[in-house]
């Protein structure tokens, strides 16, 4: 590919080029007792690059990757990118129809896999006969499918393949939740993501001579834009295999983290091992939280901001569409309770109404944002992007919110969860910060039933503390005390847990009444 004026294009793959030249014995990734430099990172990735594009595939075509958080994850990325081939992440968690169709969706031509993970790949790549590349295949026996990874590294050469890519070519397709309906692929280019990491390494100290947590998912958009983020900027990273809140306290302490990238569940988490199991560890290292996914609710923030007094709290607000769109930085925490903050670097932002018309301030309305981090658009889907994205150019992810006067950003709620009741508009995320506060309540979903007269009512499944037994009218007194009467749920539902996507959020159509 010629070169467009203005120099090389950005690329996934330079921050590892870089720092292993620079830092080349530099520890890039750490996994339990296992270690990699960056001059390792570059070799394995150079030979994983040679055996891709050795196999036939050809600049653009896709690679699906299905691995946990572990140290393979940062090289296997890097050498798709080297390959000049596109990135397809698929979530362990997937049924074997679910990662069919996304293999199928995305056009997907190969695979690098987790052996202990080939149950939700076997039956369709055995029915469309796509070859793989096998983690950990020895201890899979018979069972392994594909190629050995490591005797195919082995066996292709070291050196850097040299493939130019532009950089406004997407880097990975990332599929969408599909929380209201079939996942759609989200293709996100070289550029959006490596814009996205070196202001994230400038907001949330990651880079050169930091050690960072890679604690979300790496398959999904924000767990590897904030996993990978380390080792692009010459930091280190240190991997948890899977969630656990004392496993999480246990490699602050031992890796000496510095920053963390959580989502709010992972905060009740810790907060439910009681204040001892925290106070008990050494976590001195530890001074930046950046929180995302879902609302982070009020009291569960004081509690976060009290529990770690010296560490600089954040809450970003974005989407796998849109990127990071606002942050609300430490200094504004107390002073803004509830705000998602201020447009994020290089960020545009506008709220409509309904005509497209701006809203003044305190008016709720849809928030489009446009910027550098952008999607290219959903892949082969031209009517779902046209539907999302303005003339010129902003997008939405469909979220109601309102910005004061001071500019700062509060999301309301998503447009598709609006609850519509005998004419009025409900907005459940109110509400569900007012059960937040309720002493028995850990959390709480809001959603609307059909109802004959009232076309909606409002309910609420809530998941109780230990111990605790659902009072119905204790529940509504209390949001009684902040709430209008139309916005009082009329049905509680007691649930052990919120469903999740692979993100954190709440997927509210799974939302059922009990049985």
């Amino acid at each position: 590919m010629a070169l467009k004026p203005g120099g090389s294009p950005l690329s996934i793959a330079q921050g590892v080029r870089e720092f292993a030249r620079s830092s080349p014995g530099q520890v890039a990734v750490i996994d339990g007792d296992r270690t990699q430099t960056y001059a390792q990172l570059e070799e394995r990735s150079n030979r994983l690059a040679h055996h891709l594009l050795g196999s036939g595939l050809e600049r653009g075509e896709k690679v699906a990757v299905l691995l946990g958080n572990r140290l393979e994850f940062p090289e296997v990325a890097t050498g798709i990118a080297k390959a000049g081939l596109v990135m397809v992440p698929l979530n362990p968690r997937l049924t074997g129809s679910e990662a069919e169709y996304i293999l199928e969706h995305s056009g997907t031509h190969f695979l690098v896999i987790d052996g202990a993970l080939a149950p939700v790949v076997s039956d369709a790549v055995r029915a469309h006969d796509l070859p793989v590349l096998t983690l950990d295949a020895e201890s899979m026996g018979a069972d392994a499918l594909g190629a050995d990874y490591e005797s195919a590294l082995a066996a292709a050469p070291a050196t850097d393949p040299g493939i130019v890519v532009d950089e406004s070519e997407p880097f990975c397709i990332t599929y969408t939740s599909g929380t209201t309906g079939k996942p759609k692929g989200v293709l996100i280019s070289h550029r959006s993501r490596v814009l996205t990491i070196y202001m994230s390494a400038l907001e949330y100290g990651l880079g050169t001579g930091r050690v960072s947590a890679a604690v979300a998912p790496m398959y999904h958009g924000a767990g590897f834009a904030f996993g990978f983020a380390p080792v692009f900027t010459g930091g280190t990273v240190t991997m948890l295999n899977k969630w656990s809140p004392a496993d999480f306290l246990e490699l602050v302490e031992r890796d000496h983290v510095q920053s963390a990238f959580l989502i709010p569940t992972h905060a009740q988490g810790l907060r439910a091992l009681g204040p001892d199991v925290v106070s008990s560890r050494d976590l001195s290292s530890l001074d930046t939280l950046y929180f995302n996914a879902a609302a982070l609710p009020w009291p569960l923030k004081q509690w976060v901001m009290e529990t770690f007094p010296d560490v600089g709290v954040h809450e970003l607000y974005g989407s796998t569409e849109s990127g990071i769109i606002t942050n609300l930085r430490p200094v504004d925490m107390r002073r803004k309770p509830g705000s998602v903050g201020h447009p994020w670097y290089m960020t545009e932002v506008k709220v409509v109404d309904e005509a497209g018309v701006a809203v003044p301030a305190g008016s709720p309305g849809e928030l489009f944002s446009r910027s550098p981090y952008l999607m290219n658009g959903y892949l082969d889907d031209p009517e779902a992007t046209a539907a999302c994205t303005t003339e010129d150019g902003f997008v939405t992810c469909g979220d109601i919110v309102v910005v004061d006067e001071e500019g700062y950003i509060s999301v309301v709620d998503r447009k598709k969860d609006l609850i519509i009741s005998g004419g009025t508009n409900v907005y459940p995320r109110e509400i569900e910060e007012a059960l937040a506060s309720h002493p028995h309540v850990v959390e709480s979903a809001v959603v609307g039933e059909a109802d004959e007269t009232w076309g909606e009512t409002v309910v609420a499944h809530v998941v109780l503390k230990n111990g605790s037994t659902l009072d119905a009218d204790a529940l509504e007194s209390h949001c009684r005390e902040t709430l209008a009467g139309y916005k009082i749920p009329r049905r509680w539902y007691a649930t052990p847990a919120l469903p999740r996507n692979a993100g954190g959020k709440v997927v509210k159509r799974d939302l059922k009444p009990p049985l």
